[in-house]
């Protein structure tokens, strides 16, 4: 992959551009509380942190969304969720260097999440990445979010640069596959939260990475 190619970068945000698995698993465990059961294990939790609300859910109370106490409990964690969404999210290590980098040579980059809105921007803000992403489309700024290609055509949009000219570094298959419909070059990044469904060599990405700093040899 050449860096005549690639002239943009966009980033999946929880488990991806940030290890947002703390405060999204102590809202959780507070909400476990709150129901007379005890905390979980962040360990446990992680690995269906990029499925949101519906992931933390299904592994606090075993429950999927057509469960009649899923609406209530949804709604909770996300007000707990909302009130603490910043207190121990941090950029993965080396994923600041990567920004600046980009910036430096640039190359624009920005985020392509399925996290709402009303979440998206203050994290972004208090990472203070709000001010320099080129992009930032929620889940709620498109009609269907990931898998769907629309927020993926959107950012490289608001970028000014083809689909095909941007790279997608995502940890979930999700991500990939959204790439793929969006005809853009994928990347696997291996150090996320990488979901509970099928082993990410299967998912057909075009690169898989293991730290952030490999990005930059993509490039």
């Amino acid at each position: 992959m050449s860096e005549a190619r690639i002239r943009g970068v966009l980033f999946d945000l929880d488990g991806t551009l940030a290890d947002t698995a703390p405060d999204l698993g102590g809202a959780l465990n507070r909400l476990r509380v709150e129901q007379g059961l005890s905390e979980l294990p962040a360990e446990t939790l992680r690995p269906h942190t990029s499925a949101g609300a519906r992931g933390l859910i299904g592994a606090g109370f075993g429950i999927t969304p057509d469960d009649p106490r899923y609406a209530a409990l949804a709604e909770r964690f996300l007000t707990l969720y909302e009130s603490a969404l910043c207190v121990d999210t941090r950029l993965f290590d080396g994923m600041g260097e990567v920004l600046t980098r980009l910036e430096q040579a640039g190359i624009p980059w920005g985020v392509v999440t399925n996290k709402a809105a009303r979440f998206t921007v203050p994290l972004m803000r208090e990472l203070g990445l709000h001010e320099r992403a080129a992009s930032i489309v929620s889940g709620d700024s498109v009609p269907v979010p990931k898998p769907d290609p629309a927020g993926l055509r959107l950012a490289a949009s608001e970028m000014g640069i083809d689909a095909a000219a941007c790279l997608y570094v995502g940890d979930d298959e999700r991500d990939i596959l959204a790439a793929r419909a969006a005809s853009m070059p994928s990347v696997t990044a291996a150090f996320g939260y990488l979901g509970c469904a099928r082993h990410h060599s299967e998912w057909g990405a075009d690169h898989t990475i293991h730290h952030p700093l490999e990005l930059l040899t993509l490039l």
